[in-house]
């Protein structure tokens, strides 16, 4: 293995530096010598034309190199690469908490190291960076918006995005579209509002901002009791969303209410959270939303991706978007007027009493946290979280890490509570992949990982990678779901992995724990 030390190599710089613009044209249409963002492209498909690695060939697939991302003073879950590497020009931009990294895409060697310093922010986590032109973006724990220089990693700005002393936390990889760095928020704590906005790339400033939450008059703002609600009702934005070209749509899976597990103050089905939901990308303007868990009670936020894709459904050709929600059900929508077309349930959930006209599930009351404590299925983790899932079009399949788990839901205050108004205890976390057909809803193949597992990533070579809870890395046949090839590295793998194709080589390169690790067939280590 080939293990660089943590230093500033500016004698690569003309070799892997060179060219290093990225433009808002090559982000519409990646080439497959890159992969430019957090998904790969806008859809969220996580799914590679690459076909180089195939199921012929897989098993000689071997370590190219691998890089250490230690002793930096990332701590706890900070120490953990949940972001996904963007790779431009033959370099790797990857983040840990208050770090980020650009190393060499051929063979790991490090080019530049930004430290962010110390702060109060929650350092739970930290899914990347985004790019466009010169300059990188990334969020902090203490959310600040952060742009340093890609060829020396050199700090041009910060903006503050929110007030980490309202326990706001950051940790998304912003969304470039055009002219416009997409930002979003986390935090359930104090009972704030969730919102979404667009910076301007070259000064951070402000474009737009839109609240998770209607103004009064809007649509939706009756579904709130009173405004002291709606004010303070959560609906968080921590995941990057997917956009559409064409119809110059985001689209965003949108968090849970607050306060958490309790009901009570805030009647009604409390729009737009739980929701995924269609914004104009140059006003920030709502198009439409769609609620998959009106009145969430269980802590299940709906900002899993949600996936674009154009395909038949019904014997009609439409433009779709589909989402495999936390709180069990997999929908799919018309992405380009928010009409509901699919629910189908991917796990055994217990907490609803059918199918409404819309299409949404039906709370049980029965199945609503308690003094003395209610099960329910999903636990509060939910049947998927945000581990990156896949689609793959050539199949007609879409891709989750599934978990079959419980939780026993506790109410410990009501009426205006605050923050999480109850607790939950969880009884098991087994994770499963499963391949849906998304113009059923069925099942078509699962395959266990033992744990919750990680994010995934198809390739036109047939192959699905994922990351087991046993430290393996993972190439499955993503007709069958059989395991073709598998290897362990030192941690279990967490976000999703991604290939890029250079001087006629495929990698696949995957984060585990504080490492990367980049294979290729037939690779010396």
């Amino acid at each position: 293995m080939r293990v660089w030390a943590p230093t500033l190599v500016l004698s690569l710089a003309p070799v892997v530096l060179c060219g290093q613009e990225l433009t808002p044209e090559a982000l519409v249409k990646p080439g497959t010598d890159s992969w430019p963002t957090y998904n790969g492209e806008y859809s969220g498909q996580r799914h590679s034309p690459l076909d180089q690695i195939n199921g012929s060939n897989v098993a000689s697939l071997a370590l190219a190199w691998m890089y250490r991302a230690s002793n930096y003073g990332a701590a706890g879950f900070g120490s953990v690469i949940k972001s996904t590497p963007i790779e431009v020009n033959g370099v790797l931009y990857f983040t840990m908490p208050d770090n980020v990294w650009a190393i060499d895409a051929r063979n790991g060697r490090e080019i530049w190291h930004y430290k962010y310093p110390p702060n109060e922010g929650l350092h739970i986590g930290q899914r990347g960076v985004a790019m466009l032109g010169s300059s990188i973006y990334t969020e902090t724990p203490d959310c600040n918006l952060v742009s340093l220089n890609a060829q020396d990693g050199k700090e041009r700005w910060r903006k503050q995005i929110a007030d980490v002393k309202l326990e706001y936390f950051c940790t998304m990889s912003p969304l470039v579209v055009g002219n416009h760095i997409i930002t979003g928020v986390g935090g359930d704590s104090l009972d704030n509002p969730g919102y979404l906005e667009s910076r301007d790339p070259e000064t951070g400033e402000v474009q737009w901002h839109w609240n998770t939450e209607p103004n009064p008059g809007e649509p939706g703002s009756e579904s709130w009791p009173d405004a002291e609600a709606r004010s303070h009702g959560g609906g968080m934005t921590w995941m990057t969303g997917t956009y559409d070209p064409a119809l110059r749509l985001i689209y965003w899976g949108i968090g849970n209410p607050n306060p958490v597990h309790s009901g009570a103050g805030r009647k009604g089905d409390n729009l737009w959270t739980c929701s995924i939901v269609a914004l104009r990308v140059d006003s920030g303007k709502l198009l439409w939303g769609y609620q998959v868990s009106p009145h969430d009670t269980h802590d299940w936020d709906a900002t899993q991706t949600p996936i674009l894709f154009d395909g038949e459904f019904k014997g009609k050709q439409r433009k779709l978007v589909a989402q495999a929600s936390r709180n069990g059900f997999f929908f799919v929508l018309d992405r380009s007027n928010g009409e509901h077309l699919l629910t189908a349930p991917f796990i055994n959930s217990n907490w609803t009493l059918g199918i409404n006209a819309k299409g949404q599930p039906i709370p049980n009351p029965k199945k609503e946290p308690a003094r003395d404590g209610t099960l329910v299925s999903p636990s509060s983790n939910g049947a998927s979280n945000w581990f990156a899932p896949s689609f793959n079009p050539l199949a007609g399949l879409f891709y989750v890490v599934a978990s079959q788990s419980y939780s026993v839901f506790y109410l410990t205050s009501e009426g205006k509570a605050e923050g999480f108004a109850g607790r939950d205890d969880s009884l098991n976390y087994p994770g499963t992949i499963k391949a849906i057909d998304y113009k059923t809803g069925e099942i078509r193949w699962t395959h266990d990982l033992g744990g919750m597992g990680s994010g995934l990533l198809t390739t036109a070579g047939n192959l699905l990678f994922a990351g087991d809870f046993s430290r393996h890395i993972l190439a499955i046949d993503a007709t069958t779901g059989k395991t073709l090839w598998h290897t362990t590295v030192a941690a279990n793998q967490a976000n999703g992995a991604i290939t890029y194709e250079l001087d006629g080589k495929q990698y696949v390169v995957v984060g585990a724990g504080d490492s990367l690790f980049a294979f290729a067939l037939g690779a010396s280590h």
